[in-house]
This record gives structure tokens, sequence and C-alpha cells, in this order.
């Protein structure tokens, strides 16, 4: 059995019927039970809150680690997740990390972070650690201002990183999980193109066959909209990557085709499937 944490989220959801549709037992664990495949089990639990999980590990071969907002909090201990793993009889951790770990070593969420791959590395588990740049899906928090404005707002408007498509960390994550060679592997998850937000939009627009107009926020404005739904620390992270990348968070990865033989979805391929969200 597989317990898949976040797994109603955007590469947890698409892990869970990855697993599910390759005959896996999975039991996907996240706050509601939103769209699960036939026969995986979902349990409603706390990652804040880890000796809520230990019902839910006994029996598992493997879990997929995805820690959200609250988690990278200060105050938050998600390294006991991953001690309690080892606890239950886990054999093996695969951790959705970030490529800031390595690039932004000294931000306050990616210290933390850093301290969640050292204690995996420490735990005497099989283990894999994914880190992905930003997410194609970040878009989605567009869709209801392109819905009701044909409008994009965003900072930085110019400046580009290449974004990942969430169903290649999704399969990238499946074959980790599922295929020793992978241990002990560090995998940089990267889209195959630097896009800028202003070409995304226009990306969105082309999809949709409408105008979508570009509004560019100020940093100030784009920090009170993230606060809403992630810690300080981690939206000044991320705003300080996203306006001025370094030259290793412009690189184009190729983990993603090492890993799955194919070449990663572009931001086109990631808005052709989720038009529907923007219309």
């Amino acid at each position: 059995m597989i317990v898949v944490t976040g797994a109603t989220g955007n590469v947890g959801g698409p892990l869970t019927r990855a697993l599910a549709e390759a005959g896996e037992q999975v039991t996907a664990v996240s706050r509601r039970a939103v769209g699960m495949p036939d026969g995986v089990r979902h349990v409603a639990a706390d990652l804040a809150a880890p000796a809520g999980l230990a019902p839910v590990l006994d029996g598992a071969k493997a879990l997929f680690l995805l820690l959200s907002g609250d988690l990278h909090a200060p105050e938050a201990r998600p390294a006991d997740i991953i001690a309690l793993a080892a606890a239950r009889g886990v054999r093996r951790v695969v951790l959705l990390s970030s490529q800031g770990v390595v690039t932004r070593p000294l931000g306050l969420s990616r210290v933390a972070m850093r301290a969640v791959e050292d204690a995996l590395r420490e735990s005497g588990l099989d283990w894999a650690v994914l880190r992905p740049g930003g997410f194609a899906s970040n878009a989605l928090a567009w869709a209801e201002s392109v819905r009701t404005q044909g409008m994009v707002a965003a900072p930085f408007g110019d400046v580009g990183v290449p974004v990942v498509d969430p169903a290649d960390i999704a399969e990238v994550a499946a074959a980790c999980l599922l295929d020793d060679r992978h241990t002990g592997g560090v995998y940089e998850l990267t889209g195959p193109e630097v896009i800028t937000p202003r070409q995304q939009a226009r990306e969105i627009a082309a999809a949709l066959g409408s105008p979508v107009r570009f509004h560019e926020l100020t940093r100030s404005e784009a920090k009170a909209m993230m606060t809403e739904f992630v810690p300080v620390e981690l939206a000044d992270d991320t705003l300080d990557i996203i306006s001025a990348p370094n030259p290793a968070e412009l690189r184009i990865s190729p983990d993603v085709e090492r890993v799955l033989g194919r070449a990663p979805h572009s931001f086109k391929d990631w808005v052709a499937r989720s038009i529907a969200a923007f219309r």
C-alpha cells in the first residue's frame, strides 16, 4: 500500500490516479475527499499533527510526502512525519521538495526544506527527492479574473522561468515510488522553456480564442495576495525568485526526460488540458 499526502492537489491528484491505474493499493490523505478514483481509500488527516497519521501509515510500503503551506511555518515540525513513517514500517519516502533548496539556500523556507531533506537522508529509509521549480498550475490563481474580467494580474510580467506541469511531477513521483532504480535520486523538475507571465496570458487567450489583457501587479500587491494562502516567509522567497531568477533557476533541467523517457510538457500543453477552468 502507498500513502499519498496532498492527494487532491495538482500533484497528488494525478499521482493517486496513476498509482491506482497501475494496480497499487492507495491511501489518499487530504483534508477533503474530492474525486477519489475507484478503490482508493481516503483518510482526512492534518499533517501538522503527525501522530494522527500513525494508523494511516501502518502496513504502507511507501509514502509520498507533500508539505502544504502551513508546514512551512517556523513552528512546524515536518521531519516528525519522516520519523513516524520509519517507526511504522514504511520502507520508502518520496519527498516533494523545492528547487530553491539549492538555488536560494538561505531563504527561510528553503532552510526548513533542506532540514527535511536531511532528515530523510538520515532516516535509514529508501528515498528520492523531487525539486520542482515554479508550477504551471499556479496560473489557476488567474482563473476567476480571466472568466469575469478577461484579465491576468501578476507581478514581473516580462520575467520568465521554466514552469513545470504538475502532471509531469506526478509521473516522476510514481516512477520513484515504484522503481528501485530511483532510490537515492534527486531530480530537478522544470518545463521545456522559459515563459513569462505575459506570455502565459497570451497562451490562455489563444486557447480560449478570446482576448486576455495583462495587468502588472507591484511586488507589495502580489505579496498581499499570496499571504492570504501561504506564510510570509514563503511568499517572500517565491517573489525573490520570480522577480530576478538566477542562472540556476533559468536552467532547463533534463531530469523529467531522464526519468520518463520523453520531454516535459509545455505551458501550452498544460493550458490545453486545463482550459475549462478559465471559461
